[in-house]
């Protein structure tokens, strides 16, 4: 699914079922677009996305669900109402439900994301 009024690529489908090997350096290398969000795997109602991104995102919420960003490169920074929290390698952050918030990426940047399976990623 492309997301064409915001310009981001926004991938759905679970690519990789259990037992598979997942290659997350081989994924990244093979994107090449700058707003990249695949569905990895589902793990219970729940499903691990990576985004492969670098520019930023609309603000939004989810009234329903929380979402989890792992930094696995990069540089996040995620803006929330009065505050922004910045995210270096190896750093997480849970964004609870019903909060505004907006993801940035200054330069080339991979998260890992974990949510709910019918969450709308471009938000409620």
């Amino acid at each position: 699914m492309t997301n064409q009024s915001f310009n981001y690529n926004i991938d759905m489908e679970v690519k990789y079922k259990p037992f598979e090997v997942i290659d997350l350096p081989k994924i990244v290398a093979s994107t090449k677009v700058k707003w990249s969000n695949q569905t990895l795997a589902k793990v219970n109602e729940s499903v691990v996305r990576v985004g492969i991104i670098e520019g930023e995102f609309h603000w939004h919420k989810h009234d329903n669900d929380d979402e989890f960003f792992f930094v696995t490169e990069g540089r996040l920074l995620m803006d929330l109402e009065g505050r922004t929290v910045e995210l270096n390698p190896g750093q997480g952050i849970t964004i609870p439900k019903g909060a505004m918030h907006r993801p940035r990426a200054p330069i080339k940047t991979v998260v890992l994301m974990v949510e709910t399976s019918n969450i709308v990623p471009t938000g409620d």
